[in-house]
């Protein structure tokens, strides 16, 4: 007569054991230690105690489990830390261009972001159907960061920074204590004007105004507004709306030498130019410490999922500036290791 020993599935895997077996001597099998296991038979729960007397039989299902653990996330990072404001976000975003209030506000909460911009303009303040921009903006979650977007000289920029420290101070919003200065040169590149942005700068910081400029990437000016007081400098990646992405990482890698030379922590963020998530974390693994971004988001085909790609690439690409990435080599460098490879045949 054939002896058949009982099949016994574990964990989903069939094993054949000796008969007769307890949860005990199963256990023992194993070599796993009872006290760190909870242990099911056929769906229900074994006590320790009872394991020496719970017999198996052929076809019992046993579910073995221990603890693991939990699924940590990414080592902690320091705060964005911009003048007397602090996030944990580095993705600002902006308010234009959204088909409706309700989709602008469903891409903010994508986006993760913890700061956006507003327009100091009539025609930026109400949407098509009357309803006010204000009115879609959590105010408890969101900082406003007021903007002189369309000004072409200095004097236009310091009218409007004036009129939104007046309107935000109005609704208590701590944005009223800040400035994002555009200084425009021309209305078909939209690139600031160097001269126009540097006396606005010089004039707003006077006024005791914490000012975020944005620039070009050049270098040299990019350390002159720093030193007139702006409490971040954010260059363009390429023209505003263009899509191009980051045109000159070597102008913007120059900069966050200067800018945080003795100054580390001085933030640098990228502003305009950016088109999908892949530009946002090349200005990231450059060491930058933010992104400023709308019509990515607001013209994307799918803006709600392009604001959730914003949100995961400003966090894949700090991640990869703090883990550092390889050096780029000429040749190959195998990851296997050469030495103890097995002699090969000799060739005929």
């Amino acid at each position: 007569m054939l002896f058949r020993m009982p099949r016994i599935t574990i964990n989903d895997e069939p094993r054949a054991f000796p008969d007769p077996l307890s949860v005990a001597g199963l256990l023992a099998a194993l070599g796993k230690d009872a006290g760190k296991l909870a242990v099911e038979v056929n769906r229900e729960v074994v006590p320790r105690a009872d394991h020496p007397a719970r017999a198996l039989a052929d076809g019992d299902a046993v579910e073995i489990v221990t603890l693991v653990g939990g699924g940590e996330g990414p080592p902690a990072d320091k705060p964005l830390k911009v003048g007397t404001f602090t996030f944990t976000s580095r993705l600002f975003t902006g308010t234009g261009k959204f088909a409706t209030h309700d989709l602008m506000r469903r891409c903010m909460a994508a986006s993760g972001c913890e700061v956006t911009t507003v327009a100091v303009r009539r025609e930026r303040l109400i949407d098509a159907t009357g309803k006010n921009l204000l009115d879609s903006l959590d105010l408890s979650k969101l900082t406003i960061l007021p903007n002189t977007a369309g000004c072409f000289s200095a004097d236009d920029a310091i009218r409007h920074a004036r009129l939104a420290r007046e309107l935000l101070g109005n609704l208590g919003n701590p944005g009223a204590n800040w400035v994002k200065l555009e200084c425009l040169g021309d209305k078909k590149t939209l690139l600031p004007d160097p001269i126009d942005t540097l006396r606005a700068t010089e004039v707003l910081v006077k006024e005791g105004f914490q000012v975020l400029v944005y620039t070009t990437d050049d270098p040299i000016l990019a350390r002159r507004l720093k030193a007139a007081g702006a409490v971040s400098v954010m260059p363009a990646g390429s023209p505003i709306g263009s899509g191009q992405g980051i045109q000159n990482p070597t102008n913007i890698r120059i900069i966050l030498e200067y800018l945080k030379d003795g100054d580390p922590d001085y933030p640098v963020i990228v502003d305009a130019g950016v088109g999908t998530a892949s530009d946002v974390a090349v200005a990231m693994e450059l060491g930058c410490d933010g992104v400023l971004l709308n019509t990515a988001i607001a013209s994307a085909a799918d803006p709600e999922r392009m604001a959730w790609a914003m949100r995961y690439a400003i966090d894949a690409g700090r991640l990869a500036y703090l883990a550092g990435r390889i050096p780029k080599k000429l040749y190959a460098n195998a990851s296997s290791p050469m030495d103890g490879l097995i002699a090969a045949a000799p060739r005929g």
